[in-house]
């Protein structure tokens, strides 16, 4: 049976990295967050916790600064996080609608899943895609 502290402090680990380290950017901060061996499976970034802080150093905060991420939904159980977010850089931007997926061992993010998908200017249904 899954431990609801554990999934619990699980879903706080992972809220709390969204806004320390991709909306204040606070990238010094990355080791308390993230295993130093942190398996990747977004297929434009390799493995390990220096790949993900040079990725946000790099393109992130110069290409993207004022991106925001904005936490819609969070599901947690046992070791898995899932979180499903608006990302905008900007008011006049509709946005990505992004779900990334965490696996955390230690008290750290171990690994990483995500799929993103363009908000558009208007859906069929006239619902909301995040």
């Amino acid at each position: 049976m899954t431990n609801p502290d554990n999934s619990l402090r699980n879903k706080a680990l992972v809220e709390t990295f969204v806004d320390t380290i991709w909306n204040r950017k606070a990238f010094d901060r990355l080791a308390e967050f993230v295993d130093e061996g942190y398996e990747q499976h977004n297929p434009n970034l390799p493995d390990g916790r220096s790949a993900l802080e040079g990725f946000l150093r790099g393109f992130y905060a110069e290409t993207m600064p004022d991106g925001q991420f904005t936490i819609a939904r969070i599901i947690a159980e046992g070791d898995m996080v899932v979180t499903h977010c608006l990302f905008k850089v900007s008011a006049e931007y509709n946005g990505t609608a992004v779900v990334d997926i965490y696996r955390i061992a230690d008290g750290k993010l171990a690994e990483h899943w995500d799929v993103r998908e363009a908000v558009p200017a208007a859906a069929a249904s006239g619902r909301p895609v995040v």
